[in-house]
């Protein structure tokens, strides 16, 4: 990464580094920091590239790797939208909304797949369940009132007031999500599923004696 965002070029013996393979950089410091006094040598103003390293530093490794659980997220999401600016809005609205669609699409279907469909739709509840018992809030007659509302009003964006800022629409509260990482979600929650119930039986360690 260094050699890529300096412009010079990787040399495994050193009589063979000339010029021509040097890289440029605005400035190079080394800097200590910590009751250790650990040194870190840090490149800046580099030509080639505009990538930038965080450092994240905490008071035990639990929250450090909290940090970069954290950071890896909110890149990821960044990443997605680089991709694809396509988003749904946040708070299980996006869920329920898609039960409800799922659960109207099951009516027109004729013997038993229907009965998957709304097993489908109900397990789609869960996201939304779980966001308002995380809350403090009474996750059933919240779930309940979210759903009874959006079909009432045509209104997708309806989801959990999670901060009890007094509007349960998603939009006005500016809580989105990006639209490739929610169908990874429920794709890959799909696949799993399938794999599950495609296990006929499960021979359980020291079952047979």
């Amino acid at each position: 990464l260094l050699a890529i965002a300096t412009g010079g070029r990787i040399v495994p013996r050193f009589q063979e580094l000339t010029a021509e393979k040097l890289g440029r950089a605005g400035k190079v410091r080394e800097v200590s920091f910590g009751t250790t006094k650990d040194r870190m040598i840090i490149v800046e103003d580099c030509a080639a590239s505009k990538a930038v390293t965080i450092f994240v530093r905490g008071g035990n490794k639990m929250m450090i790797d909290e940090t970069k659980r954290s950071l890896h997220d909110a890149i990821c999401v960044a990443r997605n939208l680089v991709r694809s600016n396509a988003i749904v809005y946040g708070g299980g609205s996006a869920e329920i909304a898609c039960g409800i669609a799922v659960e109207n699409a099951a009516d027109a279907v004729p013997g038993v797949e229907q009965y998957a469909m709304r097993a489908f739709a109900d397990a789609l509840d869960a996201i939304p369940t779980a966001l308002a018992e995380n809350s403090g809030l009474p996750p059933i007659e919240t779930v309940a009132m979210i759903k009874s509302e959006q079909i009432k009003m045509n209104n997708p964006h309806l989801g959990i007031d999670c901060k009890e800022t007094g509007t349960n629409d998603m939009k006005t509260q500016g809580v989105f999500e990006t639209l490739i990482g929610k169908q990874q979600q429920i794709l890959l929650a799909t696949q799993v599923v399938k794999l599950i119930l495609k296990i006929d039986d499960v021979i359980t360690s020291g079952q047979y004696q």
